[in-house]
């Protein structure tokens, strides 16, 4: 595959022949065990070729395809495990690569958007991508200052393709159910298509990345790149070296996962409280663990003291929630009142958000019973999230015979917390697939408004939490807004 599918009956034929796939394998399946082979070796057998044929197709499609599989990708830990080693290796690929876009279809993007004389612009420029994501490609490259950048180029003809590719996979959404269960492929598919137009704007991330990298510019553990340059179809920024999310999850150390795990669950929750912005696509494609500044270290031979000291790094600002008061007080004020066990106060409060609608009466201790085992992580100084802890949520989510799934049938999830909802629950993908220990607390306490409660006269910031529990870097950050 040398470049974008373009032709909307292309990329639909290329879709629709996943189900037939499907069915064709479990066709070919009866047949083996016809022929007498095991029915377990058989459903691994059909579990392999199926996720050999289904990332094939979505990795090649790129555009809404392959972002599609980039988000089911951070839920692989919902898996059972039978089922989610044939699929994890395809997962993965789906984090980091994709076929390239050729490179004279590079450089026809680069003269139209940054001028004829584009390699002027450029001390040196290299054709190979770096990086191939759903809508664009990357490259790397040296800009006319000396300065190491990458060039993320978009592919002609992404949104198009993005919004053909989604509604194909509407069409079918069903039998991809079984990927995650538990899991309602549909407004997944859905959501994806209402941030098309904010992924295709360049300009926008633009600013969504300089807001971050001008906040995070003296953070010890978060590092964001600058924007170096911008046009409608290109961004450069400056490079970012350091090890992918997903080698720390399949080679890290112990200290290393528990490092990265820390960091990203502080990126999630500080973030929004800090700059405003959400950043909403938290698969391990978008992040790096940065070694050591040189003036830090640890103790020689202290494998987690060594690892205390790495960074993260954090790329692709172009899925975010615009959040000006930082994350809702209400999920804070929720939060600490389910691990007080209130129940009458979290279900009026949940009523009182759109939760659960005002025709739906449930029992409040049967909310509240529902709720700790997810929360379960903020109960506890540090926690170990896990493949086996989420398979287990998931199947008690999924299960039709439990309560459960029962009661979650009548939750409702209001507009407004729907990225917040999907990109905590990928976060936690992430944790698992990690196996990272994690002071989740700490964090909640940090920069989650309401988690903790409000002493009589304890002054107050914007986000209604008191200013002595804030981490130096914010403390400060108000102190020179203030003054």
């Amino acid at each position: 595959m040398s470049d974008l599918p373009r032709k909307a009956v292309t990329r639909t034929a290329k879709l629709a022949a996943l189900p037939l796939g499907f069915a064709g394998r479990a066709t070919w399946g009866l047949g083996k065990r016809i022929g007498g082979k095991s029915a377990e070796l058989v459903a691994r057998e059909v579990q392999q070729r199926t996720a050999d044929q289904l990332f094939k197709v979505l990795g090649e499609l790129k555009g809404g395809a392959m972002k599609l599989g980039q988000a089911l990708s951070v839920f692989e830990s919902a898996l059972p495990e039978e089922v989610a080693g044939p699929y994890r290796a395809a997962l993965t690929k789906l984090q980091e690569a994709a076929p390239p876009m050729p490179s004279g279809t590079v450089h026809a993007v680069l003269a139209e958007r940054l001028g004829e004389d584009w390699r002027e612009l450029f001390l040196t420029f290299d054709d190979k991508p770096s990086a191939a994501a759903s809508i664009g490609q990357v490259h790397r490259a040296v800009w006319h200052d000396g300065r190491d950048v990458a060039v993320k180029v978009q592919y002609p003809g992404a949104g198009a393709a993005l919004l053909s590719d989604l509604t194909q996979l509407s069409r079918f959404a069903r039998l991809l159910g079984p990927l995650v269960p538990g899991m309602d492929i549909k407004p997944l598919i859905t959501e994806l298509r209402d941030r098309v137009s904010e992924e295709l704007d360049y300009e926008q991330e633009a600013r969504s990345q300089q807001a971050h990298a001008e906040e995070f510019a003296d953070d010890p553990d978060v590092v964001v790149p600058e924007v170096v340059h911008q046009s409608a179809q290109v961004l450069v920024t400056e490079w970012m070296d350091g090890v992918p999310l997903a080698d720390v999850i399949a080679d890290g150390t112990a200290g290393q996962r528990d490092r990265a795990g820390q960091l990203l669950a502080r990126f999630l929750f500080s973030g929004p409280a800090r700059t405003g912005l959400l950043h909403a696509d938290p698969h391990p494609g978008n992040f790096r663990l940065l070694p050591p500044d040189p003036g830090a270290s640890g103790e020689e031979g202290d494998e987690r003291a060594d690892a205390t000291q790495w960074r993260l790094g954090v790329l692709d600002f172009g899925t975010v929630d615009r959040l000006p008061g930082g994350l809702p007080q209400t999920i804070g004020d929720a939060l600490r009142l389910t691990l007080g066990g209130d129940a009458d106060a979290v279900y009026e409060m949940l009523r009182a958000e759109g939760f659960v609608k005002d025709s739906i009466d449930l029992e409040p201790d049967a909310v509240l019973d529902y709720l700790l085992p997810i929360i379960e992580p903020a109960e506890v100084e540090e926690f170990t999230f896990s493949r086996s802890w989420m398979r287990h949520q998931a199947a008690r989510i999924a299960d039709p015979r439990s309560p459960a799934h029962q009661l979650g049938k009548q939750l409702n999830l209001p507009p407004s917390y729907l990225l917040i909802h999907r990109v905590t629950l990928s976060t936690i993908g992430v944790l698992c697939q990690l196996g990272a220990t994690v002071r989740l607390r700490d964090e909640l306490e940090s920069w989650l408004p309401g988690f903790l409660p409000v002493e009589d006269g304890e002054g107050l910031d914007s986000g209604g939490q008191g200013s002595e529990h804030l981490p130096p870097t914010r403390r400060s950050a108000e102190t020179v807004d203030a003054g």
